[in-house]
This record gives C-alpha cells, sequence and structure tokens, in this order.
C-alpha cells in the first residue's frame, strides 16, 4: 500500500496511488452514513429520490468496486517494490515481506474491531502472504495466473446466485428447496427496504462507542474470515494484475500517452455497456435481493475489473498529459501517505456520522455525501505534503515501517548543511 521501502520512488505510481485511496472515500461515503442495506440498494430506507437512483446508478457503474479495484493493483504494484528494495538493501526480501504483511493483518483487525467494519488490510494481508509466491513471474504468467482466481471469485458466488434465483423461482428440487429459502429470506430480511435491520442499524451507529465496539466484537466478530473467504480470490486475482502492469511499465508512467488513451478508451467502452445494463435489471426488479446480489458480487466483476484498468489508463494519462507539477506532487504525497490517509479518513467519518460524533448517521442524502468527500480529498492533498517536506514518511507509515523491521525508524528529515 505505501511502497515506502522503495529504493526507486516512481512519481506517477505514487499519484495514481493518491487518487486511489481519494476514490476508495467515494466508494465508501455511502457505508460509513447511512446503513449497510443503502450501500447496494437506494431503495433500502424506503422509495429514493431522482437524485438517490442517479448517484448510486453513477456509483455503481463507475466507482463501486473499481477504487478498490484499483487499490488492490496498485497493492500488488507495491509489493513487488517493497521485495525488490529489501533484496536491493542485502536484507531477506522473505522476511521483510512476510513482516509486513503480519502487521498489516494486526492494522486492519483494529481497524475493524475499533475504528469501522469495512476494512480492508486484513483481506490484503491475507492476500499478501500468498503474493510473494509470484514476485519473479513474467507479466504474461502473472496474467495468466489471474484468471483462475477470477473464476473461482466468479463461479463461487454466481452458483449461489443462480441457486437463490432458483428458490425464488421455486423450480429447486425439494432436498434443496428448504435450506435456500431460508437464505432467500434471510437475504431479503437483511437487504429488502425498510426492514428491522435497517432500523437496528440505524439505533446502532447513532449510540455509543462502547455499544459499537461490543456489536463489532460480538454479533460481528466473525466478519473479517467471511469478507476474507468473499473477496480473497478476487482480491489476489486483481493483485497478480497490479504487478503485471507495474512489470509492464503501464503503472511507472512510462507508456506513451497515445497507448494510455487506447487503453482506457477500450476498457470504458466494453465495461461500461454490461454494467450500465445490470444497473438497470437491478432497478427493474425493484432491487429485489437476488438481483442486488448477483449483479454486484458476481455478474459485475469481470467488467469491474476492465473498467479498473481503464481506470489506471485514463489516470495515467491525465497525470502525464494534464497534471501540472504541483498537482502530481500533492497527488504524489497523498498516494505516499495512503496508508495513514485511509485510517485517518475512517477516523474522520464515523465522528462525523456516528453518534460518538456528530451523529449524522442517517441523516444525509446520498448526493451531498459527496460533499464529505470533497472535503477530506482537500484535506489529503493540503496535509501530505507539508507533512513529507519535514518527514521521511507519513505517521502509520513510519510505525508499520518500525513495527516490521523490529527497531524505531528515522521520522523526522535532517537539513541540509548550509
Amino acid at each position: 500500500m505505501d511502497g515506502q521501502a522503495a529504493a526507486t520512488r516512481y512519481e506517477s505510481l505514487d499519484a495514481i496511488r493518491g487518487v486511489a485511496v481519494m476514490g476508495i472515500l467515494a466508494m465508501n461515503i455511502v457505508a460509513f452514513a447511512l446503513p449497510f442495506q443503502a450501500y447496494a440498494n437506494p431503495a433500502a430506507g424506503g422509495p429514493p429520490g431522482s437524485a438517490d437512483v442517479a448517484t448510486w446508478f453513477f456509483n455503481f457503474v463507475l466507482v463501486d468496486s473499481k477504487m478498490r479495484g484499483l487499490f488492490s493493483m496498485l497493492f500488488g504494484a507495491s509489493t513487488l517494490l517493497v521485495i525488490d528494495s529489501a533484496a536491493s538493501a542485502g536484507r531477506s526480501a522473505a522476511g521483510a515481506h512476510y513482516s509486513r504483511m503480519v502487521w498489516l493483518a494486526l492494522f486492519g483487525l483494529a481497524h475493524f474491531y475499533l475504528i469501522w467494519f469495512g476494512d480492508i488490510l486484513f483481506l490484503y494481508a491475507i492476500c499478501g502472504l500468498l503474493l510473494f509466491l509470484f514476485r519473479n513471474l513474467s507479466v504474461k504468467a502473472l496474467l495468466l495466473w489471474s484468471i483462475p482466481f477470477f473464476l473461482i471469485g466468479i463461479g463461487l458466488p454466481a452458483s449461489l446466485w443462480s441457486m437463490l434465483s432458483m428458490a425464488q423461482a421455486g423450480t429447486l428440487p425439494p432436498e434443496a428447496a428448504t435450506g435456500m429459502q431460508e437464505a432467500l429470506a434471510q437475504m431479503n430480511a437483511d437487504m429488502g427496504p425498510s426492514t428491522p435491520a435497517y432500523a437496528k442499524e440505524m439505533a446502532l451507529y447513532l449510540g455509543s462507542y462502547s455499544s459499537i465496539v461490543a456489536h463489532r466484537t460480538g454479533e460481528m466478530g466473525g466478519d473479517p474470515i467471511f469478507f476474507l473467504s468473499m473477496f480473497l480470490w478476487e482480491t489476489i486475482g486483481l493483485m497478480l494484475i497490479g504487478m503485471a502492469l507495474f512489470k509492464s511499465r503501464m503503472l511507472t508512467g512510462e507508456w506513451e500517452a497515445a497507448r494510455y488513451r487506447k487503453w482506457a478508451l477500450i476498457c470504458f467502452l466494453i465495461a461500461a455497456p454490461p454494467l450500465a445494463g445490470l444497473a438497470v435489471y437491478q432497478m427493474r426488479t425493484g432491487y429485489d435481493a437476488v438481483a442486488i446480489f448477483g449483479s454486484t458480487i458476481a455478474l459485475s466483476i469481470p467488467f469491474d475489473t476492465l473498467m479498473t484498468v481503464g481506470w489506471a489508463a485514463l489516470i495515467m494519462l491525465l497525470i502525464q498529459t494534464r497534471a501540472s507539477a504541483a498537482v502530481r506532487a500533492r497527488l504524489a504525497a497523498a498516494g505516499r501517505m495512503a496508508f495513514t490517509n485511509y485510517l485517518v479518513t475512517s477516523i474522520v467519518m464515523t465522528t462525523i456520522f456516528y453518534g460518538y460524533g456528530l451523529g449524522l448517521f442517517g441523516s444525509v442524502g446520498r448526493l451531498p455525501l459527496y460533499l464529505f468527500c470533497f472535503g477530506m480529498w482537500a484535506a489529503m492533498l493540503l496535509w501530505s505534503k507539508p507533512w513529507l517536506e519535514r518527514y521521511h514518511y507519513g505517521p502509520l507509515e513510519w510505525l508499520w515501517r518500525s513495527l516490521s523491521r523490529w527497531r524505531v525508524q528515522p521520522m523526522k528529515k535532517v537539513a541540509a548543511a548550509q
């Protein structure tokens, strides 16, 4: 995530990581501010207005899963940088990598249980344990290895979606129908409009900090493992693609502008129509729980992945051709501090929306929520560069690095002698 140990810094790679950490807030802002059912179902709290539907549609087609995918790809690229840096410095590449992943897993669990349930760090750490095995593969081999991971990541939820659809239609064999009907009823109770689950989350997150932590450590205690089982395969596939794109020099900003433009155009033109079709499908079913599950967890994955690559190409094109040196420097600084910015975002947003803070949970519509994104993006861009002008690392990057190496790392930069 941080790429901080790299002997060679790539400003374009840091800059796209800065865009990714900002973009992931655009994906997560609904989950910070509204009950989780509303993340995928704009009708979860009642009949949605046109602005709610339009914002949900935009998010589903262009943002949701794409920013997480971009973050995952960049994690794969950064992992190669850290491994190469350790080897170049004469340290054990395996020791450096696995130490980082163990500490990242602990950070992720602390993030989940103490700050916010939407953690991805634990997932990344467990996936990262496997990445080391692929470090020396060629671009072609990395892309080929990503295919079986994606097939499993798509096949498992797609098979469940198929069974749920048959249960809904009443076409399952009797021996399988009972279990699937129970699963279907639970899914409708969890994701349907104006359900008791929605009201329960409203009450929970407008409550005290202690009650929220008790809920996470109790009823939600096993969720990091469940989340891992749902997204491990897809995430490893994305990380392998990120490693391949790094080795191909795509993520280091070394392609010609025309090549970035071509990739962005092709990826968006292929991926956007099917994603728009899946959004319309969900709308026409009245945001049926089975339709939402199939569309978001299984059917969209190939197109989400393709659009993620398109986003990477488009961002690189804009960094290369449109961004001024000052803008690139601000984005790169935010990317070098992505670990800190990611966790600080969770602290800030939960403090704004949860009951132990400003208590705005459930009271802000989807479209106005982006104002909070803009404010947090501005904060990242404003504070990251001045911080890195004085210090070698972001505060949490420094802590992660110090723990991983089992010794305190130098933090403050020493002024050059005049």
